[in-house]
């Protein structure tokens, strides 16, 4: 059922003993720029996932997922599902992959700061990256750098994206600006918790993350008889935890 559309959360205290909430952190934080809306553009889950689908579907069919072949691609965000993006461009087609990332290069190895058996803050290179290396001859990770505009032509197809160079302390540098030639955008700038309409519907405090609210190592809501567990709780994290 679609709750707060089927079955109200009202329904859902007066039906049942316990309600436990496990609907994720699926909220992305977008990019709040000139030229964000139109065609092109897409969350970086949303594109996997329609990836993911077409291809149990149909074998990929062309014009059944949002397709990267013959196209500049460029990937906001660093992290790991930035990662899975550069790889399934590539295997797309792409003609080009560019991945943005706001923080300066981790360092190759181990600083002084830095010692094992501490967690290592060095540069990885992960498989999608590795894949673009062999492809086209370099990292397609760009450092320090971030977008100001997305460029788009009289009809409105995106056409490229204008970038900035960022100091250590994430302020812009003046003169940097560049344009690089885009067709299809990725958003991969993470996540700001779980969608509204639930809490909201159930009048559930938040955290200043905006997930739901809990006393530390305990599972209980604001609200008597709802409950909160996984990523609605502690915040996005990656799969491994399940």
């Amino acid at each position: 059922v679609d709750v707060g559309k089927d079955t109200s959360a009202r329904e859902l205290r007066r039906d049942f003993d316990a309600v436990v909430l496990c609907c994720g952190a699926a909220n992305p934080r977008d990019l709040d720029l000139p030229g964000r809306e139109g065609e092109g553009v897409w969350f970086a889950v949303d594109f996997l996932k329609e990836t993911t689908r077409a291809l149990l579907d149909n074998g990929l069919q062309e014009g059944t997922y949002p397709s990267a072949r013959g196209k500049h691609v460029v990937i906001v965000g660093g992290g790991d599902t930035g990662n899975d993006c550069v790889g399934t461009c590539i295997r797309h087609g792409c003609e080009s992959v560019t991945q943005l990332e706001m923080m300066p290069k981790a360092p190759d190895r181990r600083a002084e700061n830095n010692p094992w058996p501490e967690w290592p803050r060095v540069c990885k290179t992960d498989y999608g990256q590795e894949e673009a290396i062999a492809r086209f001859g370099h990292d397609p990770r760009i450092y320090q750098t971030t977008l100001t505009e997305v460029l788009r032509d009289e009809s409105g197809a995106l056409t490229g994206v204008k970038t900035v160079k960022l100091t250590p302390s994430l302020q812009q540098v003046e003169g940097s600006e560049e344009i690089l030639p885009c067709g299809l955008l990725l958003i991969a700038a993470g996540f700001l918790g779980p969608q509204d309409y639930l809490p909201e519907a159930l009048g559930l405090e938040r955290t200043p993350r905006s997930c739901v609210q809990t006393p530390a190592g305990r599972y209980a809501t604001s609200v008597p008889k709802v409950f909160a567990a996984g990523d609605m709780r502690r915040g996005q994290s990656l799969v491994v935890w399940a």
